[in-house]
C-alpha cells in the first residue's frame, strides 16, 4: 500500500492558467512537460475549460490532474496539481492569487483590469509560486513584494528612453 504513494515533492503546482469567459488563454504558465507544445496546451485548457466553465464546484480531476479553479465576471482562475496533489494546498494558491489581484485591482477583477496590469499579474504569479514550488499563500506579503517590484523602473520607460536615445544618436550622426 505505501509502496504506491509518489515521493514527496516540493513540486506541487504544475501550471496556472487564467482564461476568459470564452475558454481563451489571458496568462498560462506550466511548471513541468505534462503538456510540452503551445498546441497541446491549448487543447488541454479547451477542455478544462468545457469541463468546468458550467460546474459549481471549486475542485475536479481532469486527465489525471487535480484541478482547483475560480471564476469571477468574465475570468476563469485555475491551478492545477497531480492528482495525488493536496487540494487545500492549490487552493491556498488559488486563492492567494485571486485575493492579491483583488487587493492590486481594487476588487476590480475583470478581463479589462487584468489585461491593463499584465505586469502585476507576471509578478504576483512569480512571488506565489517559482518552477511549481510555493513560495507564499499570504495575499498582503504578495502585494507588499510586487508593489516593491514595481518601484523599480518600468520596462515600459527603460524602453522608451532607449528608443530616444537611439534616435538622438541617429539625428547625431546623420548631421556630422
Amino acid at each position: 500500500m505505501y509502496s504506491m504513494l509518489p515521493e514527496p515533492s516540493l513540486y506541487t503546482v504544475k501550471a496556472v492558467l487564467i482564461l476568459d469567459n470564452e475558454g481563451d488563454r489571458l496568462y498560462a504558465k506550466y511548471y513541468d512537460d505534462t503538456y510540452p507544445s503551445v498546441k497541446e496546451q491549448k487543447a488541454f485548457e479547451k477542455n478544462i475549460f468545457k469541463k468546468t466553465h458550467q460546474m459549481h464546484s471549486e475542485i475536479d480531476l481532469l486527465e489525471d490532474l487535480t484541478v482547483v479553479y475560480k471564476s469571477n465576471i468574465d475570468l476563469y482562475f485555475y491551478v492545477i496539481g497531480s492528482s495525488h496533489e493536496n487540494e487545500l494546498m492549490l487552493m491556498a494558491v488559488l486563492n492567494c492569487l485571486f485575493d492579491s489581484l483583488s487587493q492590486m485591482l481594487r476588487n476590480n477583477v475583470e478581463k479589462r483590469a487584468l489585461l491593463e496590469h499584465m505586469e502585476s499579474l507576471f509578478l504576483t504569479v512569480d512571488a506565489i509560486v517559482d518552477g511549481g514550488v510555493i513560495l507564499e499563500s499570504d495575499p498582503q506579503q504578495v502585494v507588499n513584494r510586487v508593489a516593491l517590484s514595481k518601484d523599480d523602473v518600468p520596462l515600459s520607460e527603460v524602453t522608451a528612453f532607449a528608443l530616444q536615445s537611439a534616435t538622438e544618436q541617429l539625428r547625431w550622426a546623420l548631421l556630422r
